[in-house]
């Protein structure tokens, strides 16, 4: 294994705003933290890195004053501190902005900011005098937003700024940004990290939560790296490699990728036969315009394509999650009737949402009840499956996929994103399918948990399943795909078919949209 640096203890300029010792927090059947440190200085941006399920949300839930600790102590501002909950962690100057927006999209922007601290005159809520404060809170920010607008008139990445104004508002000591960069595109990060920037060198202090590395190098000063519910290690962004970085956080070398690409080049399509499922003019009015395409045993094809470019309207449409109004589709060489989810499940057809929460788990629910659900709908719910079989089954599962805690009774809502994602597809691989279709499967989980999902769907291509495969990390649809289908405008513009083509080579078709492209490429 590569050598990890030993862990930088930097010396401080000034003393730490956040000191958190010895925290330790247990679930029934599960330690997420064992005895970890961690501390964030003034006016810096700190990352905290490590797989899924390696203890991060725990760790800022503890902060936060979403968890009592077991064991360790909080010192804020140089004194311990005990959270009773999140009001208790905010009124000590520590303030989160989630993934998800967490503010009221139908008021203004103004009394989001300044919610349950108007300004009042003779009793009543002063409006004039709040939409001023916003506005200056605004200004403060660089932000050009009117403050008696309504949010949800506002994209995502608006809101999220507007989640920080309301931490500004307050004058935040520390500020908790939990992926804030997930739904936004480049020019909106860009954004971000130069309010980021203004708020560090003004003093607050950071802490950042990002899956994306390249984010990571360009806007932190410092990271702690967590592993299994430990620390690895503190460590100057500067002077840490990513591949080092990387093997902190996993434990051992990333080889994983590697080896996928290899063995995906190994190719058991074979493309004389009958394809598995074919797909003619397949559309959808003002969701996607018509599609041709096909998909064989032992292929993996990907969908490539920027954001809006209708990767996922093609996919729902293929799977009966949306009803398509034109087009036929085959499976087997024979035609079959999809218009909702259940014929396609019957038709062999198996689809992992991009929408993980929403969609793909009931959160109240075990492991073992969400792994089986697709089997157990496939079946009719008159006849349940015998407790032997699923158990039986679930405990396959949960081996062959790492599925960890391995613990089928665990709730699948205290599970980390990484396992989340792999009781889904362990729930459509009980079904046996003959086309898996993954859409986005690798969003929002850690650099190990990718590479064994990918790892997975090239072994189960080997096994002669056909996969779609949808990302919008185009160097992974490059990486794992037999052949890529691009599309543009919600339309299919070139299709690769054959191995070695690059990013450049794709966002050049994107930039070009043309069928002729499209078919130039396909014949070289």
């Amino acid at each position: 294994m590569t050598e990890v640096p030993t862990a930088a203890r930097p010396a401080p300029q000034a003393a730490p705003v956040v000191e958190m010792r010895g925290i330790s927090i247990e679930f029934p059947g599960v330690k997420a933290l064992q005895g970890v440190d961690f501390r964030l200085l003034p006016g810096e941006v700190h990352a905290l890195m490590g797989e899924n399920g390696a203890g991060k949300s725990t760790l800022i839930k503890a902060l936060t004053g979403v968890y009592a600790v077991d064991a360790g102590e909080i010192r804020v501002g140089g004194g311990p501190v005990t959270f009773s909950g999140p009001a208790a962690s905010q009124a000590a100057g520590i303030s989160t902005v989630y993934q998800e927006v967490n503010l009221c999209a139908n008021l203004t922007v103004a009394e989001n900011i300044l919610l349950g601290r108007e300004p009042r005159r003779a009793g009543s809520i002063d409006s004039r005098a709040m939409r001023a404060r916003a506005r200056e809170v605004l200004t403060r920010m660089g932000l050009h937003v009117d403050p008696a607008s309504t949010l949800g008139e506002h994209p995502i990445a608006v809101q999220q700024l507007v989640a920080i104004a309301r931490a500004v508002a307050v004058d935040a000591r520390v500020l908790v940004l939990d992926e804030p960069t997930s739904s936004l595109d480049a020019d909106e990060v860009a954004e971000l990290f130069r309010i980021m920037r203004s708020l560090r060198d003004a003093g607050t202090a950071i802490l950042f939560v990002s899956h994306f590395l390249e984010q990571v190098y360009e806007i932190s000063d410092r990271m702690t790296v967590l592993r299994n519910g430990r620390l690895v290690g503190e460590y100057r962004t500067a002077q840490l490699p990513r591949l080092d970085l990387i093997s902190a956080m996993i434990g051992r070398e990333l080889g994983e990728m590697d080896a996928i690409a290899r063995s995906a080049d190994a190719g058991h399509a074979d493309a004389s036969r009958v394809p598995v499922l074919r797909a003619s003019g397949i559309a959808r009015a003002g969701s996607v315009e018509p599609v041709d395409l096909e998909v064989h045993a032992g292929e993996v094809v990907g969908l490539a394509g920027l954001l809006g470019s209708g990767r996922t309207e093609l996919v729902r449409l293929l799977f009966g999650a949306d009803r398509a109004d034109r087009g036929t589709i085959e499976v087997q060489g024979r035609p079959v009737t999809i218009r909702n989810p259940r014929q396609a499940i019957a038709a062999g057809i198996a689809f992992a949402s991009e929408d993980r929460k929403g969609e793909g788990l009931i959160a109240d629910l075990s492991v073992r009840d969400n792994l089986v659900l697709a089997m157990q709908a496939a079946r009719g719910w008159t006849r349940p499956i015998p407790r032997r079989t699923k158990d039986e089954l679930v405990a396959r599962y949960i081996e062959a996929l790492d599925i960890r805690p391995a613990n089928p009774d665990a709730l699948i809502r205290n599970l980390s994103g990484g396992n989340q994602q792999k009781v889904i597809l362990a729930r459509w691989l009980v079904t046996e399918p003959r086309l898996l279709i993954l859409d986005e499967p690798t969003r929002g989980i850690d650099i190990g948990a990718k590479a064994q999902i990918m790892k997975l769907v090239t072994e189960l291509a080997a096994g002669g399943m056909a996969v779609v495969f949808v990302s919008a990390e185009l160097e992974e649809v490059l990486r794992i795909s037999d052949r890529v289908v691009v599309l543009r405008d919600r339309r299919k513009i070139a299709e690769i078919g054959e191995r070695g083509a690059s990013v450049a080579d794709v966002m050049s078709l994107i930039a070009a949209g043309s069928e002729s492209t499209a078919l130039e490429r396909t014949a070289s």
